[in-house]
């Protein structure tokens, strides 16, 4: 996350520490750093988190009491970078999704909440700061150095890793996930952490990210400690964040592309909002099929005339009940169109 942290401190940080914690003046001129004795100044010293980029510092890099590398700094400007950041990507790939892909005949569901995308964006707003604060100490030991990142793709362990550290953090998260997610469906952990989530019985994009804090954080886990585990390149790191961020919109869209035995995408996911206690997966079905919680999507669901009939609805709604009735007990929901609905 370093290389991140860098572009973000070239363009915004820098700029912003210098304005709200300006640095004492320097006994010396800038930018030769020399005192009035000849003795040379030692002070924070640019040097490029990567080998494949470098983004040459302006003057307000050294205008601040606090460096780039003082670790205040650079904790704080990661809970920034994932807390407005990740409201960025959220708004604009979540509002993308929602506008061309997501069916808007959903809305008129049995299922579908009152005000239910206005209901998600409130969640999501109200969790990702929590998240960002779990997150950014577990980032921040990775900007440290302490994870087993590498920068240039010749220092992996062996030439094929290169390759192969992508189908492993997939395989891995996969799994830890799985457990994670199964967990907090716990009926104790359930009531407290994860049914905020599951409040969401038709899920638009914009419930990809309407968690409880710690419940995000938690599923969120695997991906931050994989490379404290397994190396892992740094571009290829921000690459795989950007695509669980991704992936966490695509299986929320209810664009059911095909019915695959072995991803666990939309469709999936689905039944998972649906039946409650099934499909804990994040890709694959891998686990839910040793585990015992697959439950195979109907072929309805892949044809679109059907799966938005009433009649298929209605079918939905009775299995969702009787779940239900055994998951939460009484459904607290509110239900109806959404304020919006008339002018579609």
């Amino acid at each position: 996350m370093d290389v991140i942290l860098e572009l973000t401190d070239t363009y915004v940080w820098d700029y912003m520490y210098a304005f709200f914690l300006p640095a004492r003046p320097a006994p010396y001129d800038f930018p030769e750093k020399v005192l009035a004795n000849a003795t040379a100044v030692q002070p924070w010293q640019y040097k490029p988190a990567t080998a494949y980029y470098s983004l040459q510092p302006s003057e307000a890099a050294w205008q601040s009491a606090w460096a780039r590398d003082n670790i205040y700094r650079q904790g704080f400007s990661l809970f920034l970078i994932l807390w407005l950041f990740g409201l960025l990507n959220y708004f604009v790939f979540a509002g993308l999704s929602y506008l061309f892909v997501f069916d808007k005949k959903t809305f008129d569901h049995p299922k579908f909440l009152k005000n239910q995308v206005w209901l998600e964006i409130k969640q999501a707003n109200a969790a990702m700061p929590g998240m960002a604060l779990m997150t950014a100490p577990i980032m921040l030991a990775e900007v440290r150095g302490f994870g087993m990142l590498y920068d240039k793709f010749e220092e992996a362990p062996a030439p094929w890793y290169n390759w192969f550290q992508y189908p492993l953090f997939l395989l891995f998260t996969d799994f830890a996930i799985y457990w994670i997610h199964r967990g907090l469906h716990h009926p104790w952990v359930y009531k407290h952490l994860h049914k905020p989530h599951h409040k969401w019985i038709m899920p638009t994009p914009f419930a990809s990210h309407a968690f409880h804090p710690i419940d995000g954080f938690a599923q969120s886990l695997p991906y931050h400690i994989f490379p404290f585990i397994f190396p892992l390149q740094k571009l290829s790191y921000v690459g795989l964040f950007v695509f669980i961020n991704f992936w966490t919109i695509m299986i929320h869209d209810g664009e059911y592309i095909a019915n695959n035995p072995i991803i666990n995408g939309a469709a999936c996911h689905s039944v998972h909002h649906l039946a409650f206690n099934y499909n804990y997966g994040q890709y694959f079905t891998l686990w839910d099929r040793i585990g015992g919680s697959y439950r195979e999507p109907e072929e309805e669901m892949f044809k679109k005339d059907v799966k938005m009939n009433k009649n298929y609805w209605e079918k939905e709604v009775k299995v969702m009940e009787a779940i239900l009735q055994e998951v939460e007990g009484e459904d607290d929901r509110e239900y109806g169109p959404v304020e919006t609905k008339k002018n579609r």
